[in-house]
Order: structure tokens, then sequence, then C-alpha cells
């Protein structure tokens, strides 16, 4: 409790140093005439944007400002973007600044100037999406999938060589994980994502959790007193069929913004996987067919009024509803040591699986004063649920398919309910010899899991009190963060900043009445600096310590069964790793970037695949096994060979060095993995856009595993119709059916495992979006502050 309310006391001392506000104005127009409704935005050294506005009818504009180093950006559409970095001393007028219109005509084909794909700041990777046709018609993840040195897959979003990434969208978490987050960012239309920024090592500001650095999703904004709705429609063909419609509607009228969507999604895909299982006693080899129903219904709510000029009130509820029913037929194949087949057991099953979250934000953010001190509050709830359903038989057969016995017959149901609260508070407190922010955040999170087991093999079911539970786990946490940062002359900044995060927990399993209880303080530090030697050549390097905390269900002691001979279970005694995060890198006229990365991961915890070689039964279960050293070089590069082609390409090479912590009875072993992806775009015309994709990463060892290559061939078409205001857009992804996991392979207890595992990644696609109202919307967001916990609740 003094721990607690140290840092509450410590939240906010809100003090204040008198400084002089100036003025920064100018005036904006083309050759011959004002420009009106330009955007102006003002980015401090760390390029985070801290103030902006439009320009009035006659081309003007003005901004009250203190002392320091800015970059300036003007955009308008139809025009080329300007930029200058400006030093500000007093009152500056930067007179007329002339834009140029974007578009230049070569004979028949007509081109249009583009932002950088590419662009480096001080503690983030920016990966502009403008040029992307593949990701027309499509999703948020299929976005992120796209950026340079990130993969999605097996339900996991990874930044390479670094591991499992959390996402944020316009600065603020997505409190989901594995298969809920993707759903999630699969509702959201790419065609409304400005930008995706990489941040590998995140600022202090932002929760320590997550060993992956953080992906932030950047959504498209415009300006005030206007309104702007999108609708997406599309069509995916794999085995089965997907139907996808979203809609976005924001409004923005004086002092009121208003945003509302809706996003559905209905069809099936086709999931198979095999497993090899090499016991003692003979081959056991699995194969399993899925069709997983894809139902989702979202939507998002969002309120915001000025109360004044300086303070500003909003609201936000977001819905979230999936019901991934799915029927598996499955196939054991049991051999002898001469590899003759001695057995055969057929399991079929049908679950009924569905989850649901809610989400409530109300949050006040006010200027304090004309220096740009601004102090945000937020409080949040969010509320999970989940349950899981299986009923399944397993029949035994000779190898001549007569039918022998039943080999094991149930039901598996599995309930579990979250909720959290947190209060957070954020002071932005600029001095005229550095930036400064701090601020707190304390959560408390309750859940409750049921698994109940019922034996049917009689025909009646009965309770096997033996594999059923009840856990229940609270945590509660409270962070104390402050970050400075500081430029010194035109070539060197520096940031740095320390977040302290106290965190206790209680997890007791009433079946076994047993409590385990977990309480520790942990500081995490973070560092930044650049140095731009010339015009063409940027140095930094950066240093950030980060935690991985168990998902909340992987503490659940019990088991769920996933077929006869095979279950999942959790461990109570869990316990987080911890992540030391080291990185070096050189930009070169922001074409060439070059990056030297070494991640050290202490007390590292993941999924083990063992066996029981007495029963012939695989375990799937999560202990605190190893220590990681992680290190890496990666290039991308940005190249126009042409008018009419540009190719944004990334080559990365990755190493490790595994050690076991535990006694697993197994042996780690690494080798060098080199991943390879080029993206190609091809202007045909005016409104018209082809883009080749390719990746390729080579199998690898890692610690425990051996996973072998993947590699993807997509080729999408875009065509702009009716001035931009409807798109037409096609793709064939995953062409050859050559992106999912195989050979991922694992040799404990002397048993080798192979798996692998398809899930229609092949697919073809058809796009409609269609936008109408007044495109110069300007639409506010702001998502949830429970950031990590819910992030927590769901399955990787």
């Amino acid at each position: 409790m003094k721990k607690t309310n140290l840092l509450i006391f410590l939240l906010l001392p809100l003090f204040c140093l008198a400084q002089s506000t100036l003025k920064l104005k100018g005036k904006i127009t083309n050759e011959t005439t004002p420009l009106e409704w330009a955007d102006v935005s003002i980015s401090n050294s760390e390029g985070k944007i801290i103030d902006g506005t439009t320009s009035k009818q006659d081309g003007t504009f003005e901004i009250n400002i203190i002392k320091g180093f800015y970059k300036i950006k003007i955009n308008l559409l139809g025009f080329s973007d300007f930029e200058k970095e400006i030093a500000i001393e007093s009152d500056t007028d930067l007179e007329v600044i002339i834009l140029k219109e974007n578009t230049t005509k070569l004979g028949e084909v007509v081109i249009q100037s583009k932002k950088k794909t590419m662009e480096q700041k001080t503690d983030r990777l920016v990966y502009n999406l403008e040029n992307n046709v593949v990701t027309v018609g499509g999703d948020a993840l299929s976005a992120i999938n796209t950026a340079p040195g990130v993969v999605v897959q097996n339900n996991t979003i990874n930044i390479l060589g670094k591991g499992t990434s959390r996402v944020m969208i316009d600065g603020r978490m997505i409190e989901l994980s594995g298969e809920e987050l993707n759903s999630f960012l699969k509702s959201i239309s790419a065609s409304d994502i400005k930008n995706i920024e990489i941040i590998s090592n995140p600022p202090a500001k932002y929760d320590a959790e997550g060993m992956g650095g953080l992906i932030n999703i950047i959504m498209k904004k415009g300006v005030r007193d206007s309104w702007k709705n999108t609708t997406t429609a599309s069509y995916d063909q794999n085995k089965y069929g997907i139907y996808t419609l979203r809609d976005n509607f924001f409004y923005n009228k004086n002092k009121f913004r208003f945003s509302v969507s809706v996003n559905a999604k209905k069809g099936y895909i086709n999931a198979t996987d095999d497993l090899k299982m090499y016991f003692p006693g003979g081959l056991s080899h699995m194969k399993s067919v899925t069709k997983v129903k894809t139902e989702n219904l979202s939507g998002k709510l969002a309120l915001d009024y000025d109360l004044s000029e300086r303070t500003t009130v909003g609201f936000q509820y977001l819905n979230d509803r999936n019901n991934p029913d799915f029927k598996s037929d499955i196939r054991i194949d049991n051999y002898n040591t001469q590899n003759q087949l001695e057995d055969v057991t057929l399991n079929t099953s049908f679950t009924d699986k569905g989850y649901r979250n809610q989400t409530y934000n109300a949050h006040l953010i006010t200027k304090l004063d004309s220096l740009k001190r601004k102090l945000s509050f937020d409080i949040d709830y969010f509320d999970y649920h989940s349950n899981f359903d299986r009923n399944f038989i397993a029949n035994n057969y000779t190898p001549d398919m007569l039918f022998v016995d039943v080999n094991q017959s149930g039901r598996n149901i599995s309930n579990q309910a979250i909720d959290n609260l947190s209060f957070k508070a954020d002071m932005e407190h600029p001095f005229q010899a550095l930036n400064l922010s701090y601020g707190a955040k304390i959560s408390f999170t309750n859940s409750i899991s049921d698994v109940l087991y019922y034996n049917t093999i009689s025909g009646t079911p009965e309770l096997d009190a033996n594999q059923s539970n009840r856990f229940k786990y609270t945590e509660n946490n409270q962070a104390f963060y402050v970050n400075g940062d500081k430029k010194f002359g035109e070539k060197w900044n520096f940031q740095i900043g320390l977040r302290l995060e106290n965190t206790q927990t209680t997890g007791f399993s009433e079946t076994l009445y047993q409590e385990t209880v977990n309480d520790y303080l942990k500081l995490f530090p973070t560092f930044y600096a650049s140095y731009r030697k010339n015009e063409n050549n940027t140095f930094s390097l950066n240093y950030g310590k980060r935690i991985n905390r168990p998902r909340f269900d992987l503490l659940n002691p019990f088991r769920i069964y996933i077929n006869s001979n095979s279950y999942s279970e959790g461990n109570p005694f869990l316990r987080p790793s911890f992540s030391d995060n080291f990185e070096f890198s050189h930009s070169y006229k922001e074409i060439l970037r070059t990056s030297v990365f070494v991640n050290a991961v202490s007390n590292g915890y993941g999924v083990l695949f063992t066996s029981n070689p007495e029963t012939n039964t695989q375990i799937v279960t999560r202990e605190n096994y190893f220590k990681n050293l992680n290190y890496g070089l990666g290039e991308t590069y940005s190249a126009t060979f042409a008018d009419w082609w540009s190719s944004e390409n990334s080559l990365y090479f990755l190493g490790a060095k595994t050690e076991f912590i535990k006694d697993i009875n197994a042996t780690p072993s690494n080798s060098l993995q080199v991943d390879f992806s080029t993206n190609n775009t091809f202007v045909l015309g005016k409104t018209t856009k082809l883009q080749v994709d390719f990746a390729y990463s080579t199998p690898f060892k890692s610690g425990l595993y051996e996973v072998g290559y993947t590699s993807s061939f997509d080729i999408g078409f875009k065509q702009d119709l009716f001035n931009k205001t409807l798109q037409v857009a096609f793709l064939a992804n995953d062409i050859f059916n050559t992106s999912y996991l195989k050979d991922f392979t694992s040799v404990v207890n002397d048993v080798k495992q192979v798996y692998d595992q398809k899930e229609s990644n092949r697919f073809v696609r058809l796009s409609v979006v269609y936008n109408f109202g007044n495109k110069k919307i300007n639409v506010k967001e702001r998502a949830f502050g429970n950031q990590e916990e819910k992030r927590r609740t769901t399955n990787n």
C-alpha cells in the first residue's frame, strides 16, 4: 500500500515556469491564388506533432509557440507536401509558402507525386500505406503484414528479431492478443490507415509489457467542420467464401465530434493440421481437417465535446463479438516399430466457441496555459467473456477399419470472465531546456475461469471432478513514468525515460485449494540518441527494458483436451520474462536503412510440446524454461527504377543463442535465419496500379524448435473511378500456397514431433470502396487506457 500511495502522490506535480509565447505565421498559395484548408502541423524534435491548424480563406495561418527547434509540415490534397525545419527564437513570419500541384504528365502515363514509403524517426520507423495496392479493400492486419521487418503468422504479430508485438491505434493500446486481436484488426479498413509506426523500443510513456515492441496504426485525419462516410464491401474466396461489410461515419462540427463504425464478416475458412509424433513404440500420425466459421460483428461509438478552447471531454464505447464455431475430423494412425499400421482412431468433434468484449472510456484533456502544458485523464472499464463448449467422440478401428471400441467420449466446457478498471493521467510539460512528460496509471483486474469435463462414454454425461476446476485470479498494477527529450543544435537529439511498475497478483484454485501469490516492483529505463551527420546520413542508438507477463488463461492449472490423446494445461507458477533491447541504425537519404540489434531475454517462458511415451499422449504446457540472446542485421531499400516502377525491399539476417534454465530433457540448437521481401508497384495509368509482392524466409532453428521455410507470392490490382470516390481492387494472395507453418519440429523426452498447419492463406479477394461526403474530415480518435490487461485475456 505504501508503494501505491507513493506512486499516487508522485502522480502529477503541477508546477509552472514562466515562458514567453511567440507567434509563427505565414501565407499558403499556389502559383496564383491563396489556398484555403491546407493542414499545417508543427512537430518537435522527436517527430511528435504538438500543434496544428488550417489555413484561412486568404491562405494565412498563425500558431502560438515557445522557443525551440521544430519541423513545420503543410499538406493539401492535390499538392506536394511542404516540410521545413525552423528555429523559433522570436516572432517568426514565414511569409508566402507556395505549394506545387502534384501531377506531372509523362506521355500517356500520369504520375502523381507521393510521400516517402519509409521515414526514420528518433524512436520509430514510419511506413506509409499511400502507395500500397494489395491493402486496398483489405484490413489493418493485412496492412501490418506488408510493413518491412514485420511478420504475421499463426495469430501472432512479430517484429523480426524482437518477438511478439503489441498493437496501438493512434498511440493508444489495443488490449487484445492472438485470435481476438487479429479479428479486431480485420474489422478495420486499410483504406482508413494513414501510416504504420514500427517502434522496436517504446518510450517510457507506454506500458512496459511486450517483448517485441509496438506497432502503432495512425488513422487518416482531415480538417474541421465536415463529415465523411466510407463503405467497404469485399468477398474472399478460399475453399469457402467470406463476405465483409464495413461502414465508417465521421462528423466534425464546431465543438462537437462524432464517429461511429459498424463492421460485419461472415463465412468459413478451411484449416488443416498434420502432426507426427515418433514414440519409441512407433509413429503416431494425426491429421485434422477443420471447417471454421468466421462470424464477427463489431462497432465503435466516439463522442468528443470542447467545453472551452482549452478543455475537451469525451466518451468511447467499443463492442466486439465473435462466434468462430468449428467442426473437426481427426484421424490418428498408430504404427509399430516396423512402420506397420496397428490401429486407427477417428475423432469427430464440434465446438461451440464464442467471445465478446466491451470497452468503455471517459476522458478529459485540458491545456493548462498557452505554453502547451497539457493534462489528460482517462477512466477505462473493460469486460470480457469467452465460452468454449466441445463435444467429441473418438472410436478405435483395426487397420482394415473394423470398429473395435470407443477410445474416448466427452464434453469440455471452459468459460472465462475478466473485468478491468484503470485510471490514467498524463502530463506534457515543455520547458525551454527540454520537453518533459510524466504520468501515472493504476489498474485492477479480476478473472474467473471454469473448466468442466464430462465423460459421455456411457451415454449419460458424468462430471469428472479430477478434470474440472474453478480458478480465480486478481492482478493490480501501479505505474509512474517520466520522459524527457532534448535537441542540441541541428545534429544531436536525445531522449531518456524511466517507468516504474508495481504489480501484485493472486491465483487461487478452488478445486485444489491452492493459492499462488506474487508481488514485484520493477524499473524499465529507455534511452534514445540520434545524430544527423549531414542531409544524407543519420545515425541512431536506442535501448529499452521490457516485461512479458503471462496471459490470464495460461495460469489456470487445469487441462483442456484437444483430442483423445492430446491436451493443453496451464501453469499457475508461470512468471514474467524480461528483455533488454539494444539497436543501432543508419539511414542514408532515407533510401537505404541499416539496423543492428541485440535482444537479451531472461526467465523466458513459452509453449512446451512434451509427450508421455508410455501412453502415447501429447501434452501442451507452458514453462519458464530458457534464456535467449537474439541478434540480427536488417537492411531496407527503397528504390524507384522508373517513373512507373517503385520498389520496397528488405533483407534480414537473424541469429540466436539459447540456454535452457530448466531440465526439460531437450537440447537447444540455433541457426541463421534469412528473411527477404520485395514489394513492387507499377503505375499503369493515372487511375490504375498493379502490385507484385514476394516474401521468403529460410528454414531455421531457434532454441527448442526447428521451423521450415515460408514464402508468399501476391498480386494486387487497383482501379480508381469517379475522382477516387470509388475504388475497385483485386488481390490474389499466396498464389502458390506456401506461406503456412511447416516442419515445426521439437524433440522432448526423446520424442520427436513435427507439425504443419494451413489456414486458407491462399485466396482471391474482390473489393469495392465508396467514399462520399466532405472529404475534409477531421476526427480525433482516442482509445482505451486499460492497455495490457485486455491484450492478455486472449489466445495466441
